[in-house]
C-alpha cells in the first residue's frame, strides 16, 4: 500500500519534537534571472544538515519499545547515515552505519560525532548490503533504508508540507531525484494539499535513471553514475517508483555545468551553503525558463553537509 498524506500528517505531528521548521527564503536576483517567483524551503538548515533528519525520525520514533531495544541500522555514505544516527541518539538506541572506506571523513565524523558504531566496508552495493545483512544478523537491529521505506517517504513528505502551509498556492513544487524518497512524500503531499499543482523533478544528466526509468515504464538501474550532485546517485526503489510514475508531470536532467552554474547562484546571491544536489532543480527551472515563466515555484534545498575540500577542488 502506498503511503496517505494522512500518515505524512502524522508523522509531521510524530516527529515536531526532532526537527527544525525550516525557512522559506526567497532571492529577488534570483527571481529575475529566472523569470518566476521561485521560493526556497531550506532544508540545508535542518538538524543533521538535511531533509534525511525527517525520515530517519519518523522512522526511529515508529518503532515499538521492543524493536527498538535492538537499535536500527542502514548503509549510507552520507545523510541518511548522520541523521538515523542522530534520530537513534535522540531515543536512546544504538546504530549501526555501513560505510564505504571511500566515504568522505567529515561525514565518518559526523557519524561517529552521533554516538552510532560505523562499520567500513569496500566501496561497492555488493559489500554495503552484505555487510549490512552481516551486521543485522548479528544484532537484530531493525534496518531503516534510505529511502524505500514507507516511514521514510512519509517522513520527508513533511517537508513540502511545511512549505505549501506557508507559501499557500503554488503552480510548481520540485525537488530533485536519487531514490525518489523525498520527491515521493513531496509527490503525495503537494497533490494533497494543491491538487492543480505540477510536481516536477530535476535530475543530473550523469545520473538519468529515473528519467529513463518514466521513459520505459520500469525501474532501470543506476550504473557507473558520473555526476557532482553525489547525492543522486542510487536506482530508484520499487516502493518510490510507482509514485512517481502516478504523481510526478515530469523529470528535466540537467548537465554538471548547469548544476554548478546553480550552485553559484544559490552561494552567491542567497549567502547561503547547500549541496550541489540542491541546485539541480534551480537548474532545471534556467534550462526550461519558457516552463516555469509567471508561475509560483516552490523547491526543495535538500541538505548544506557539503565537503568543501573536494567540492572547491572541482569547482
Amino acid at each position: 500500500m502506498r503511503p496517505t498524506f494522512q500518515e505524512i500528517q502524522k508523522a509531521a505531528r510524530r516527529i515536531a519534537p526532532l526537527i527544525h521548521r525550516t525557512p522559506v527564503l526567497r532571492s529577488e536576483s534570483v527571481n529575475s534571472m529566472a523569470g518566476t517567483q521561485l521560493y526556497f524551503k531550506c532544508e540545508n538548515f535542518q538538524k543533521a544538515g538535511a531533509f534525511k533528519m525527517r525520515g530517519a525520525a519518523n522512522a526511529v520514533l515508529s518503532l515499538s519499545d521492543e524493536e527498538a531495544q535492538r537499535g536500527v541500522a542502514t548503509h549510507s555514505s552520507g545523510n541518511h547515515g548522520q541523521a538515523l544516527a542522530k534520530a537513534a541518539q535522540s531515543r536512546g538506541i544504538k546504530a549501526y552505519i555501513v560505510m564505504p572506506e571511500t566515504a568522505p571523513s567529515v561525514k565518518k565524523k559526523a557519524v561517529a560525532g552521533y554516538g552510532a558504531e560505523i562499520i567500513m566496508c569496500k566501496p561497492t552495493l555488493q559489500a554495503r548490503e552484505d555487510t549490512l545483512a552481516e551486521v543485522v544478523e548479528k544484532t537484530g537491529a531493525a534496518f531503516i533504508h534510505p529511502y524505500n521505506d514507507e516511514r521514510v517517504i512519509c517522513g520527508q513528505g513533511t517537508a513540502a508540507m511545511e512549505l505549501i502551509e506557508e507559501m499557500g498556492e503554488l503552480d510548481i513544487v520540485m525537488a530533485p531525484v536519487g531514490g525518489g524518497g523525498l520527491l515521493s512524500g513531496t509527490a503525495i503531499t503537494t497533490k494533497a494539499m494543491l491538487p492543480q499543482a505540477q510536481v516536477i523533478a530535476g535530475e543530473p544528466k550523469g545520473a538519468d535513471d529515473a528519467y529513463r526509468s518514466l521513459q520505459a515504464g520500469k525501474i532501470i538501474p543506476s550504473e557507473s553514475p558520473n555526476t557532482i550532485a553525489d547525492g543522486l546517485l542510487t536506482s530508484l526503489g520499487s516502493k518510490t517508483f510507482p509514485i512517481i510514475q502516478e504523481l510526478v508531470s515530469e523529470i528535466i536532467t540537467v548537465s554538471d555545468e548547469e548544476i554548478i552554474a546553480a550552485l553559484r547562484l544559490i552561494w552567491e546571491r542567497m549567502k547561503i551553503i547547500v549541496e550541489p544536489s540542491c541546485a539541480v532543480p534551480l537548474a532545471a527551472v534556467l534550462q526550461q525558463k519558457e516552463k516555469f515563466v509567471g508561475k509560483r515555484v516552490g523547491i526543495i534545498l535538500t541538505g548544506g553537509n557539503v565537503d568543501l575540500e573536494t567540492l572547491l577542488n572541482k569547482l
